[in-house]
């Protein structure tokens, strides 16, 4: 095999690796790149032979590029320097969309140790993003087996949350979640994440309330390097990155109305562009939000655009608060017991009657997320198996009268037919639990629950 041939053979070896890969002159022109580099990158070989490397804007490269005016243009040319390690990074794309990839760059030297260029491989490992992404949602799907996606509840309440999420799961509308603070809202949208049609897509989530507007707007469509102080670099935004998956926006309504105009937009078209940036980026994404106030008072306070709320709230589903779903106590409970133990190493076998009776009694106005805090606590303060009274934490042994709201009295007339509706189901069983539950359409534990919450003692009911 002559030199010729030689040279066409590695031609067609190069052309087969799955990496990109380019080589890039003394002066930090491209003179060499092989197919899959224009498949990352969007460029054929004629047009990227001849350009600056730096027209891919690579993160990893804002610290090896000399700003100032010297002889080397790049710190890879310097003198006994070390080949830049592997390391992840964004490159940009033609379309100008940006691309994670590991990239590595190796100096290529002659016989007499002068530098020739660099040779640079690009691996694309937006799967391996993915994927992470993934392993990150999963892992706080804890105790599944036992429960609906992350979600435990055998309340009625509850059942017809799930049946909304195996709805909604095959649909492509938005969504839009309802529900007081601590309910599990971020669990319900997770969920249906996890069981719809862009399961294998990426779920990206973002608290609006916990940005100001101007980290917002970047969070939500990226910025280009030098759009604003301290854009160092190039950035993907939320939506970009939930590409072909679900993107939850929990507490929509605290976003700044400048920030819902463009917001607006982008589920209108489906286009946006990033922050310092002229090109539109089309995105296919499902939106899913949530949050835990009034959106059509905020509507007549002018706080939220009444078109935005027409356009989010297409499918809403509502998280009804723990105090509307008291039977499911028990069932949380014994779901963070099983969770704490494997954490903390105790062996905690339950709650005592007096204190699984005050839990049952507690209003929890901050919902799972104040029961979970008060396990916790109990944990912390619990050195036997069972957890008793003087294990929980002042607030709940001690709770100060909550003020009645609209939502709580509606709760509190509701209970009260809940009660005679249980009482008269027992009299007409002659006090048989099982068949009484078969009556009320309930379980036989929920009869129980109830029979304790409401104080009801069976020979004194049957008496009467």
């Amino acid at each position: 095999m002559d030199e010729h041939e030689m040279n066409i053979f590695w031609k067609k070896i190069v052309d087969t690796i799955n990496d990109g890969l380019m080589f890039i002159g003394p002066d930090g022109s491209i003179l060499m790149v092989n197919k899959a580099f224009e498949t990352l990158t969007g460029y054929t070989a004629k047009e990227a032979m001849g350009m600056s490397c730096d027209m891919l804007g690579c993160d990893a490269c804002e610290k090896t590029l000399q700003t100032n005016k010297q002889s080397i243009w790049c710190r890879l040319f310097e003198e006994g320097r070390q080949d830049m390690k592997k390391c992840r990074c964004l490159i940009k794309h033609k379309d100008g969309s940006f691309l994670p990839v590991l990239k590595n760059a190796s100096m290529l030297w002659d016989e007499n140790k002068t530098a020739l260029g660099v040779v640079e491989t690009l691996t694309d490992i937006s799967e391996l993003t993915r994927l992470d992404e993934k392993v990150h949602i999963l892992s706080r799907q804890c105790n599944r087996e036992d429960g609906f996606w992350g979600l435990v509840g055998k309340a009625p309440a509850m059942q017809r949350v799930f049946d909304m999420i195996r709805k909604v799961a095959e649909s492509r509308a938005p969504v839009i979640i309802f529900g007081e603070s601590g309910t599990g809202k971020e669990l319900v949208a997770n969920a249906i994440h996890l069981c719809g049609l862009r399961k294998n897509g990426p779920f990206i989530q973002l608290n609006c309330a916990a940005l100001n507007e101007a980290v917002l707007e970047s969070e939500l469509f990226g910025h280009t390097k030098g759009a604003f102080t301290g854009a160092y670099s190039n950035r993907i935004g939320r939506f970009e990155a939930a590409n072909q998956g679900d993107f939850f926006l929990d507490e929509i309504g605290d976003i700044p109305l400048s920030i819902q105009a463009k917001l607006l937009r982008v589920l209108e078209s489906g286009q946006f562009e990033r922050v310092g940036d002229i090109l539109p980026i089309k995105v296919d994404v499902r939106i899913i939000t949530a949050t835990n106030r009034d959106l059509e008072e905020l509507i007549e306070k002018k706080e939220f655009r009444q078109d935005l709320f027409f356009r989010i709230n297409v499918i809403p589903i509502h998280v009804p608060p723990l105090r509307d779903r008291i039977e499911d106590i028990p069932l949380l409970i014994n779901s963070f017991i099983h969770r704490l133990n494997i954490k903390t190493g105790k062996n905690i076998q339950g709650l005592s009657h007096d204190a699984m009776e005050l839990f049952m009694d507690y209003q929890w106005p901050g919902n799972i997320r104040e029961l979970k805090n008060s396990m916790e606590y109990a944990y912390v303060t619990t050195e036997g198996t069972t957890i008793h009274l003087d294990n929980l934490s002042q607030r709940i042994t001690a709770p100060k009268k909550a003020s009645v709201t609209p939502a709580m009295a509606l709760s509190e007339k509701a209970f009260s037919n809940e009660k005679l509706q249980l009482i008269k189901a027992l009299k007409q069983t002659n006090g048989n639990q099982t068949r009484a539950a078969k009556i009320l359409n309930i379980n036989r534990v929920t009869v129980w629950n109830r029979m304790r919450k409401y104080g009801i003692d069976l020979k004194k009911v049957m008496s009467v």
